[in-house]
């Protein structure tokens, strides 16, 4: 009966916008909250963290108006799916528990991992992600902080997930649901104990996992690219650990990190030539490279 209740309550939130935001900013209302109490770091903003919200918030609405455009693709798609039996969770004729795992599964690899490092590897995507990385300060406000462009190109991806996967509305939605969530506890500057981050992350990508991520040197920028589960970082080779006091936010080539607030440029800094134009991946310091392609094993504190 409570799986009923939830699958019905799941397979039509796509038709109620109110209460799919009330989960956005909830999360984010609790997570900032919660830096004010158990901060990881004492962030120092350019002028005050308010200011670096509104920045970050305006490219969250400006992701939200175009994944709410876009939501009108992804009910399409997944009804054809269901008309047509396409995808795993119809080939394989699997029950509501196993579809929910399947598109689980593939929505976070395709809408998360995959297309995270395809990002991190194309030159030209890698301009649009470089917005994302350029935040000095990453906090819960940074989670949804994408160019425009960036946004679409997170849809599309998403759109695959939907189409190998047949998932139906409700485990889009499902999944949809915890993964605003997730954004905004992974970037959430808050400290937790170190065996909760720890065991958290042989699951799922944890805060401390994630801020790895963010540091500003090679080879860690391209590391832990998944934004819900921790599988397919830790199966495909791009898992990393880092001890936190070593990290650094921002970038340390492709964008001046004291611009890392300028909305303007960070809008236009794609379309400008860059004369360091690579993918993030590139040019590894020597000292630095034996780390990957293998999992790279910093000693832990």
């Amino acid at each position: 009966m409570i799986m009923t209740d939830i699958i019905s309550y799941f397979q039509t939130l796509d038709q109620h916008p109110l209460q799919r935001m009330a989960f956005l900013v909830g999360g984010l209302l609790f997570f900032w909250m919660l830096e004010g109490a158990i901060p990881q770091l004492t962030l120092q903003y350019k002028r005050s963290k308010l200011r670096h919200a509104g920045v970050n918030f305006t490219f969250t609405v400006i992701h939200l108006l175009i994944h709410t455009l876009l939501a009108v693709g992804i009910v399409l798609l997944s009804d054809w799916c269901r008309q047509q039996h396409f995808g795993l969770v119809y080939w394989l004729k699997a029950g509501v528990g196993f579809t929910i795992l399947i598109s689980f599964l593939l929505l976070d690899f395709f809408g998360g991992w995959l297309v995270h490092i395809a990002e991190h590897k194309i030159p030209l995507l890698w301009r649009f992600h470089v917005i994302h990385h350029a935040d000095n300060n990453v906090d819960v406000t940074t989670g949804l902080r994408h160019h425009p462009v960036e946004s679409v190109l997170r849809g599309l991806f998403f759109f695959a997930g939907i189409l190998v996967s047949g998932a139906p509305m409700y485990a889009v939605m499902i999944f949809q649901t915890v993964l605003v969530v997730a954004t905004a506890f992974t970037h959430a500057n808050i400290r937790l104990p170190g065996w909760l981050d720890k065991g958290l992350s042989y699951v799922l990508v944890s805060p401390d996992m994630h801020k790895v991520h963010h540091h500003w040197k090679q080879p860690f920028t391209d590391t832990n690219y998944g934004a819900v589960l921790s599988v397919w970082d830790r199966c495909l080779g791009t898992f990393a650990k880092l001890p936190f006091a070593d990290i650094k936010y921002g970038l340390d080539r492709y964008y001046p990190n004291e611009r890392d607030e300028d909305f303007v440029h960070l809008m236009k800094s794609p379309f400008m030539k860059q004369p360091k134009d690579l993918p993030a991946t590139a040019q590894v310091p020597e000292d630095l490279a034996k780390v990957i392609p293998v999992t790279p094993e910093v000693p832990e504190q």
